[in-house]
């Protein structure tokens, strides 16, 4: 096979830039707030497939351009092009991300990545000018966090983070009902994230060999870059690396911020001050470093007119799927979240006071709309970075707790965790 190297992606690039450099100013003379939006994705895995489909499904609708597709394994990137251009679509393939980065007809970077390169290239992303849409969790730390929030707000870009069901209004419209009053206050609600694995494959399980060699246009040393152990290259790192504390939170954060950013929306939370998190490699012992099964369990300050103090707890088995009520308790009434919306149940009598019929829902397609309308038009994002550090901050004061053995408390001046 023909490797493309960076001179021909930088060929290529410039090339498209040319091409479509007038036709984009002229549609966007013409257009206004519709103008042609560039879009580039690095990262081209399973979740990179989502988002490919998507955006190419809305080139023409939303008026999308497809500029660029980037992974380390350049095989990858190339089966994305190819993909592209059955649809219509030319992008560039590359293996290097900077490559992305200092194309200027690219409005917006996608970046479905393992979750120790979210903040770096987010980060650098942002210093390029560029918009980003990061798939959860936001980042892999705290302090990460802390610094994406704090370079969103200096560069004025957008970072919309890919927790997708902030994209269906059941959360928005729970907090105008429990603002309303129709809770009481509000002392505890809980949900989950629990899933079914077989015995012999266990959760997050590829099943590739361990002694599979590494293919020849992979860059190994890219992929780890941002680990301070770098180890030769492991084949069930790279493919299973949601097993791995080094590159994942594992269920809290990849699982469990799905879940919990809904009650953090719905209650209008921030930053937890006390988390526990329990579990264990109950089921699978097979070298993954990360629990196989957990649950976690967050403590709230008080929130005037909402609540006197709370607590959320998170359930995550993920050998047996039999999952709990997703529901907020208050002192007069508890909110249940359905399918279709959500219904309130007065707590005295047990009448049904109240329903709602959700709009939107937990879609990639929806999510993408809203950060091109925030960049077009600046409309509010439906995960913004702030939200999206709260769930960041939850779910890994909740894995801090496991490794301690111990309750841990926040410090949210300090940004920093210790045990409680």
């Amino acid at each position: 096979m023909k490797h493309s190297t960076r001179r021909d992606f930088l060929k290529a690039a410039g090339a498209v830039a040319a091409v479509t450099a007038w036709s984009a100013r002229s549609y966007s003379q013409i257009q206004g707030a519709n103008k042609r939006l560039g879009v580039a994705i690095i990262g081209c895995g399973s979740m990179g497939g989502a988002h490919l489909r998507t955006l190419l499904k809305q080139r023409e609708s939303e008026n999308i351009a497809l500029r660029a597709v980037c992974d380390v394994w350049l095989t990858r990137a190339n089966r994305f092009r190819d993909q592209a251009r059955e649809a219509g679509a030319d992008p560039v393939a590359t293996q290097d991300y900077r490559d992305v980065l200092a194309m200027k007809d690219v409005d917006y970077v996608v970046l479905p990545l393992p979750n120790h390169w979210h903040a770096p290239m987010t980060l650098e992303a942002l210093e390029a000018g560029k918009h980003v849409y990061v798939e959860k969790p936001m980042t892999h730390t705290i302090r990460e966090a802390r610094q994406v929030v704090a370079k969103a707000a200096e560069t004025g870009l957008q970072v919309q983070t890919g927790v997708q069901a902030m994209s269906d209004d059941s959360y928005s419209s729970a907090w105008e009902a429990i603002q309303g009053g129709a809770l009481g206050p509000i002392v505890h609600a809980q949900t989950d994230y629990v899933r079914w694995y077989p015995a012999d494959k266990g959760l997050w399980r590829t099943g590739e060999p361990a002694g599979q060699p590494q293919p020849e246009d992979l860059d190994w040393a890219m992929w780890q870059k941002h680990n301070p152990k770098q180890i030769p290259y492991d084949p069930r790192i790279y493919f299973d690396w949601r097993c791995y504390k080094d590159y994942s939170g594992g269920i809290s954060t990849d699982l469990f911020i799905h879940r919990l950013t809904r009650i953090i929306k719905a209650c209008h939370l921030a930053c937890p001050v006390r988390a526990v998190g329990m579990g264990g490699i109950f089921m699978w012992p097979d070298g993954r470093t990360l629990p196989d099964n957990f649950e976690l369990i967050l403590e709230y300050p008080p929130q005037e007119g909402v609540t006197p103090g709370m607590t959320v707890h998170v359930l995550g088995t993920m050998a047996n799927s039999h999952g709990i009520e997703h529901c907020i308790r208050g002192h007069k009434a508890t909110l249940i979240f359905t399918d279709d919306g959500w219904r309130i149940l007065e707590q005295e009598s047990g009448a049904e006071l109240l329903t709602h019929k959700k709009t939107g829902a937990e879609d990639i397609d929806l999510h993408h709309k809203n950060l091109q309308a925030a960049i077009r038009e600046g409309v509010a994002l439906n995960t913004p970075p702030e939200l999206g550090m709260y769930g960041v901050v939850a779910c890994t004061m909740a894995n801090i707790s496991y490794f301690e053995k111990a309750m841990v408390a926040y410090d949210a001046k300090r940004g920093k965790v210790k045990k409680a």
